[in-house]
């Protein structure tokens, strides 16, 4: 039997439509979870093995697991939660666009946050209880704290605490003989929670915080301090990156070195890395919160936004270096040109 044209047309062009169906429903999902700025997160994990002193295992990838899924969770939840404003200011968001629905994207940032709860579970105790806080900071900064006075504050906090997830997922696999491959044999294996991931965890959050910051602004624009004040921070951020680190394990002798140093010492690679590293990092941050400092366009300052969180793909390789890990920090640099290709393709705000 031969079918109409019209039939035999319609009939071809069904399994086309819903390939264009299939794909626009991954696009809107991609745009909703921020898919492009997840080259930014792993860094966080790895960064707090190596200030506790060990290399990456089992417990840093059970960390790695749990803050890619509370990223995107947070990311889910900020659309459901923004979903009237954006109906107003962005439109063309997967939610108020209808691409996505209000209830699957909470759904999904439900779905999320109990995997990443339950991948931190999975590295010991006390990797859960601070995956535990870092949820409960995700959730109050979308749901509460994100147009308050406090909302850079609590972003801050989330990316530190992410690193120091990563941080006591290590200490504890190497505590409980799961992670071998202790760097320095000669110390002690690091405690249930690691006090030298604390200054690395600083610094994040405060890189954080001035990012945030900015980001208030990319719908309307209009603000030139926002950006110099993240300019100057990432200078500042980037002197301490690049300075050397004390060694944690030689707390230091007091009195007068029984052998005189060196007036031109020997650098070790950590130190000849780490201020490299850094260099990447303030230029990569820099030159976009320049111009939206000079231009506070909303296109401006959402580049601007784009490019501090590009820019903790190297301030997480160069803390990775500092902290005597500088082969693992030179790997962690190979993820900016994937956030870069994926930038172009779905915007990370």
């Amino acid at each position: 039997m031969i079918r109409p044209p019209f039939l035999r047309c319609a009939s071809a062009d069904a399994p086309a439509r819903g390939g264009a169906s299939a794909r626009e429903g991954l696009r809107a999902w991609s745009e909703l979870l921020r898919v492009s700025a997840l080259p930014s997160v792993p860094g966080d994990a790895l960064a707090g093995a190596a200030a506790a002193g060990a290399r990456p295992g089992r417990g840093t990838a059970w960390a790695v697991g749990s803050s890619l899924c509370l990223y995107e969770a947070g990311m889910a939840l900020n659309d459901w939660a923004d979903r009237h404003e954006d109906a107003a200011e962005r439109p063309h968001r997967p939610v108020p666009s209808g691409r996505v629905s209000p209830g699957a994207a909470l759904g999904a940032a439900g779905v999320l946050t109990a995997a990443g709860l339950a991948l931190a579970a999975r590295a010991g105790r006390p990797p859960l209880a601070v995956a535990t806080v870092l949820a409960a900071t995700v959730w109050a900064y979308d749901l509460r704290l994100k147009h308050t006075a406090a909302g850079p504050a609590a972003m801050a906090a989330a990316r530190g605490l992410d690193l120091l997830l990563g941080a006591t997922a290590t200490a504890s696999a190497v505590r409980r003989g799961a992670g071998e491959g202790f760097r320095r044999t000669a110390a002690p294996p690091p405690t249930a929670f690691p006090v030298a991931a604390l200054p690395p965890a600083a610094v994040l959050a405060a890189h954080t915080y001035a990012v945030t910051a900015v980001s208030r602004h990319e719908v309307h624009g209009g603000s030139t301090s926002a950006p110099l004040g993240a300019l100057a921070a990432a200078a500042v951020l980037g002197a301490l990156t690049a300075s050397p680190r004390p060694d944690p394990y030689r707390p230091g002798a007091r009195g007068r070195p029984a052998v005189a140093p060196r007036r031109f010492p020997d650098r070790s690679p950590a130190e000849r890395v780490a201020p490299v590293l850094a260099a990447v990092y303030v230029r990569t941050a820099a030159r976009p919160l320049l111009d939206a400092a000079l231009n506070p366009s909303p296109h401006l300052t959402r580049h601007a936004v784009g490019g501090g969180i590009r820019a903790m793909v190297p301030l997480q390789a160069a803390l990775t270096a500092r902290s005597g890990a500088p082969a693992g920090g030179l790997a962690l640099l190979g993820l900016a040109p994937l956030a870069r290709r994926l930038a172009r393709k779905v915007s990370p705000t």
